[in-house]
């Protein structure tokens, strides 16, 4: 849907610092969320991810300090997640320096709250975040996860999408919990199933392990591509990102 394609570092916190995993498990740190985050921004990250991926589980407050202090040294859009059930909460995001929130569980246990921000912020302010296991069986293949992949719903993902869609989501950020960090490439089956349903951008998540991996998401339909463990290890950067995307035909942000 977009004429550029963005690419995204995603920065999974968790105690305040980054950390990442395999299929969401044994989390292990990668360091200072500010701190990186600069670093992406200065090589060229379009936008930038928070997903405080212990906030639900815990209940407790998404980390505001970490979103401000980023927010005054990164200027690119900041999309923050994790723990937001409420248009408070959207509030105070939003004036810690947050562009976009993403809502996961607690619209998945009251749908009405989709609405609810999307009427008092716009609806460009609301990111619905999918996290997405594969279920044999099931209408589309596809069910959402919630708490951070840790809780299993029996609500498919592309009815769930559509619904949420429809209640005023403005994006679409698809997460693969078979493909998250196992570097095996993003699931081009979600992506192509999301696309198919979509009337908004769709953001592709999961599986990112070499150059190779983007072209074919951006291909299935993906408005943008996100990734973690391979910028945080330093084995990819965003510019080489870029230069691939450039490389298949795809156009880029400068």
């Amino acid at each position: 849907m977009s004429l550029a394609v963005r690419v995204i570092p995603c920065l999974d916190v968790a105690d305040g610092r980054v950390v990442k995993g395999v299929n969401f498990e044994n989390l292990r740190d990668a360091g200072d969320p500010v701190a990186l985050s600069k670093s992406y921004y200065e090589q060229g990250a379009d936008e930038l991810t928070f997903l405080d991926v212990t906030a639900t589980t815990e209940e407790r407050d998404t980390m505001y300090d970490v979103v401000r202090r980023t927010a005054e040294q990164v200027f690119v859009p900041l999309t923050v997640g994790g723990g937001v059930r409420s248009t408070t909460d959207v509030a105070r995001l939003l004036a810690s320096g947050a562009d976009k929130i993403g809502v996961n569980s607690a619209a998945i246990a009251r749908p009405p709250l989709i609405a609810e921000i999307a009427d008092r912020f716009g609806a460009q302010v609301i990111v619905l975040s999918l996290d997405v296991k594969r279920a044999p069986g099931t209408a589309s293949g596809f069910v959402v996860t919630t708490h951070g992949g840790r809780r299993l719903t029996e609500l498919d993902a592309l009815e769930w999408a559509a619904e949420a869609i429809g209640l005023g989501a403005g994006e679409l950020l698809v997460n693969s919990i078979d493909a998250d960090g196992t570097k095996a490439g993003y699931d081009l089956d979600l992506i192509t199933a999301m696309r198919a349903i979509s009337s908004v951008p769709v953001v592709a998540s999961g599986g990112a392990g070499a150059l190779r991996d983007f072209a074919p998401a951006v291909h299935a339909g993906a408005d943008a591509v996100l990734a973690a463990s391979v910028f945080h290890s330093g084995q990819l950067t965003i510019g080489e990102v870029k230069r691939e995307l450039q490389d298949e035909g795809i156009e880029v942000r400068a």
